[in-house]
């Protein structure tokens, strides 16, 4: 990977925006880029001087379009923009959802068509470098006018305003700028304007969204098949020729990662006539459902993708005299693609909660709740009680947040996206669906101890292993609680798809083909 990243030059992916987020990648502006900088902020300057009337910069906003501003007053004009739209609302977005925020907005202005001048950009750029990140409460945007009130509380920490994680701790903004020595910014025409219209929010939620649910998608194909496993299923439904003949690219990446994770397995080679003609669904039918939610994430991403490369502010500059007021900051073409991808996650842990149902109900050798004495212990029954809640609650959060618009601003913006309400649900069913793949990877690999000595693969038998290096076998009751916990922070943290792909490759099996490489990470 790049050891530097060019704003405004350089293509920004998923991969890129993440390692910038988490500081394994530095970003800069070049000369270029300096140049068109500059020159559109030139552009703005003269037009805040010349007596045409053009939108934002030397006139009101949203209603107050047909007002006129003096240049005398547009700094002002500049700073109660950002200080009368933070009005967010709720707990604070997590920290690095924010600095990707603000990387991203520096994406789209190091293109030049915003009008922000270099000094501005360059210390967006130093406060996401050093860390020092602003506070930004999580709900108060409608996703259309671009995320205003989030965008507004991200920078008001230039002007001196509002508060900013810094060194462990959330400070007021001027007091952490004071002690670096970095006085408050006095903002130019045009520059709140530019720095608070935009869809950063939206996107930043898709970015982090997209990072996790690929983490989570690769995690459900390897807890699946450990599943697969502890019930004595077939792979058979897996084969490659079944899947030619209905060739959706997510299905055969599925089909083709559970073939190799099984195929080669004693336990899956032991019982070639045990009589069983075919397997539930939710076992015979992983590539059908797991694939058509990595179609729905790869949908999602190939979107983003251009929307963190593009220039969602308004007006925007393309010379002198010359400006544009579209609809740019729309958030629609993101809010429909996560409402999109919000069901695939969903969908995922429906499909995990009715595996985990089949390995608890005493079928196929199984112990009746997984566990030898089971009268005197509950065993394994209550999580999936957790499991069917929290499938339950994700449904309720499917519900397409960008089917509903609410007018704002007397009716200007009459039609509105809900785009940052459906990033943040986004969010929501994928803490959920860890849960959720967590029970079923503590269910999978005490099934699978009882089809001891026979074993799996040498890919699932390192993930099982792993899994009892954190949680032991059950044999009485204990507090599942902690078990979860912990089975849910090695997905989370992609533990269990690191060693999954560690001795993948160890033991020589391609658990992703090149020809699937759209639906990974850059």
């Amino acid at each position: 990977m790049m050891k530097n990243f060019r704003y405004g030059t350089d293509r920004l992916t998923i991969g890129t925006a993440m390692a910038l987020t988490q500081g394994k990648l530095s970003g800069s502006l070049t000369a270029k880029a300096r140049h068109n900088i500059d020159q559109s902020a030139k552009w703005v300057a003269d037009i805040a001087n010349h007596s045409d009337a053009v939108y934002g910069i030397n006139t009101g906003f949203g209603p107050l379009c047909d007002t006129r501003i003096s240049a005398d007053d547009t700094a002002n004009l500049q700073h109660n923009l950002l200080k009368s739209h933070a009005v967010g609302v709720g707990s604070p977005i997590p920290p690095a959802i924010a600095k990707t925020m603000m990387i991203i907005k520096a994406q789209a202005l190091a293109q030049g068509y915003s009008g922000i001048r270099l000094r501005t950009l360059e210390r967006i750029i130093w406060m996401a470098e050093q860390d020092i990140i602003p506070v930004v409460p999580q709900q108060g945007s409608v996703g259309a006018s671009g995320d205003l009130a989030p965008l507004s509380h991200l920078f008001l920490p230039l002007i001196g305003h509002g508060e900013v994680y810094y060194k462990g701790e959330t400070v007021p903004a001027a007091d952490a700028l004071q002690a670096l020595g970095m006085p408050p910014l006095q903002l130019g025409p045009k520059e709140g304007l530019a720095l608070i219209n935009g869809t950063q929010f939206i996107a930043a939620h898709a970015v982090h969204a997209l990072y996790r649910l690929h983490n989570a998608l690769e995690a459900a194909d390897i807890i699946g098949a450990m599943s697969l496993e502890g019930l004595m299923g077939s792979y058979q439904p897996f084969d490659p020729r079944l899947h030619h003949i209905r060739p959706f690219p997510g299905n055969q990446l599925v089909a083709h990662r559970l073939w190799e994770l099984l195929h080669t397995s004693e336990i899956a080679n032991s019982h070639p006539d045990c009589g069983r003609v075919q397997d539930p669904y939710s076992l015979r039918c992983m590539p059908q459902v797991h694939g058509a939610s990595r179609t729905a994430w790869l949908h999602l991403k190939e979107l983003t993708e251009i929307e963190i490369n593009a220039v969602t502010d308004n007006p925007i500059l393309l010379g002198p005299h010359d400006t544009i007021s579209g609809g740019n900051f729309h958030g629609q073409p993101l809010a429909m693609a996560l409402d999109y991808a919000t069901v695939a996650a969903a969908e995922i842990g429906n499909i995990s909660d009715r595996r985990s149902y089949l390995i608890i109900e005493g079928r196929y050798g199984l112990p009746k709740l997984l566990i030898q004495d089971a009268g005197l212990n509950s065993g394994f029954m209550i999580p999936q009680y957790t499991t069917a809640a929290l499938a339950s609650e994700n449904k309720t959060l499917c519900f397409p947040a960008s089917a509903d618009s609410i007018p704002t601003s007397l009716g200007q913006e009459d039609h509105v996206s809900m785009g940052s309400i459906s990033g943040r649900k986004l969010i929501q069913v994928i803490d959920n669906l860890e849960y959720i793949l967590a029970i079923e990877l503590l269910y999978a690999a005490q099934a699978i101890d009882f089809r001891r000595p026979l074993k799996s693969s040498a890919v699932l038998e390192a993930c099982h292993a792993l899994v009892r290096s954190e949680v032991p076998f059950t044999d009485q009751d204990r507090v599942f609680a902690y078990d979860i916990k912990k089975l849910q922070y090695l997905i989370h943290s992609g533990r269990l798809v690191d060693e999954a792909n560690h001795a993948a490759r160890m033991y020589d099996c391609p658990l992703d083909k090149a020809v699937y490489g759209a639906f990974n990470l850059p």
